[in-house]
């Protein structure tokens, strides 16, 4: 089904896009698969081309284009034609936000540039070892210490964990409130701040997850995002676009995984024919064609909900569980139609399939979801007790 949100401009900004994942992407992804992290200078090689924020104010160095829609040709360009682990999405529409949104002038006059540029690769630090989306039993702490803040804790599965210049670190700072928390900018190099090991994942080959550590740092108040109480609101505010940054790129995967498929089933032969020309199979191609066009549908909606300020939690709780969930049928699907190729990694298809099992788990799982969307329609258990 052709897609109707986007004008002609944006598909001119697509075509740049596309030729820029097949030109300084493309070519080094097994590579970065194998050393588990993509090169730092593929940041700075984004920035240049302007693919950096492009909301971001133009003193900055952005474009300052309040349309989320080039940020969605970005992802999707990635996912089709890049790399899945080089985490622009993370940068552009996860993190950065935080430091645009609640940073005052004096953080985003100091960080918004290097930003933009790709020459400060951010992070986002929530999760915990004893915790996951349960970001009210965070036990991280930082304390008032008058001058500066000290932050004690540790946090696990943090995407950009290595390569991270400034992480943006959720931490507890009223011990007798389950929602007391704040945000804090920790810069690398500041002391007490330590990487653990760059952890083995079974997909995301070369995205950078990595432990980190926080020893007596010491945060500058200059470091504090916002009011250093209203983390959790800051955290919630936020998390609807991340839910559609998520099904953005799962959309866009699911769409690869389904095009690779249907050029094999055309090819590979068997009984005479090709094996797509088998009703099972045939079948199966039309079924994720059909579901495919719908859940597109209803994410490209959430785009412009999102460019209206109308996107609610329960909306993107339901295009992320929509398309977490569909792209796990179609990759699993498409492997199948793939025989024992789409059990070689030599396939790409095979590559996809483990990438895509972390969909329905991370940006909070499909369950979690799922509770969302209920409590949405009034029906919360904890007003019933």
């Amino acid at each position: 089904m052709r897609r109707l949100i986007f004008e002609p401009e944006h598909e001119q900004f697509r075509d740049s896009v596309r030729r820029f994942m097949q030109a300084e992407v493309a070519p080094h992804v097994d590579r970065w698969r194998h050393e588990g992290v993509v090169d730092r200078e593929i940041y700075l090689k984004a920035g240049e081309q302007g693919l950096l924020c492009t909301w971001a104010d133009e003193k900055y160095g952005g474009a300052g284009i309040e349309d989320f829609r080039f940020e969605q040709i970005i992802i999707e360009e990635n996912m089709r034609h890049g790399d899945i682990g080089f985490y622009i999405n993370l940068h552009n529409d996860l993190v950065a936000p935080y430091i645009a949104k609640l940073g005052n002038e004096e953080q985003k006059d100091r960080l918004m540039p290097g930003i933009v540029s790709g020459a400060t690769i951010l992070a986002v630090a929530m999760t915990e070892p004893s915790t996951g989306s349960d970001l009210a039993g965070m036990k991280t702490r930082a304390e008032d210490k008058g001058d500066h803040w000290l932050l004690n804790g540790a946090k696990t599965y943090i995407s950009n964990g290595i390569l991270g210049d400034v992480i943006v670190v959720a931490a507890r700072t009223d011990p007798n409130s389950r929602h007391g928390l704040g945000l804090f900018l920790v810069e690398r190099g500041m002391e007490g701040f330590e990487r653990g090991r760059k952890l083995d994942k079974m997909g995301l080959k070369s995205q950078d997850t990595a432990e980190l550590f926080f020893n007596d740092v010491k945060v500058p108040k200059a470091n504090v995002l916002g009011d250093p109480a209203q983390g959790f609101k800051y955290l919630a505010r936020f998390l609807a676009q991340e839910r559609l940054v998520a099904a953005i790129g799962f959309m866009a995967t699911a769409q690869t995984a389904f095009d690779l498929t249907l050029d094999y089933v055309k090819e590979r032969r068997a009984f005479g024919k090709p094996i797509g020309a088998f009703q099972n199979n045939r079948f199966k191609m039309a079924s994720m064609r059909a579901e495919l066009d719908a859940i597109q549908t209803y994410v490209d909606q959430s785009v412009l909900l999102l460019n209206a300020g109308e996107l609610t939690a329960e909306d993107a709780s339901s295009a992320k569980l929509l398309a977490s969930e569909l792209e796990g049928r179609v990759m699993d699907e498409c492997v199948q139609l793939h025989g024992g190729a789409g059990y070689m990694d030599e396939y790409r298809i095979s590559r996809m399939y483990t990438d895509a099992r972390i969909s329905r788990i991370f940006a909070g799982t499909s369950e979690i979801m799922r509770e969302i969307i209920g409590r949405g329609l009034g029906l919360d258990e904890r007003k019933f007790n």
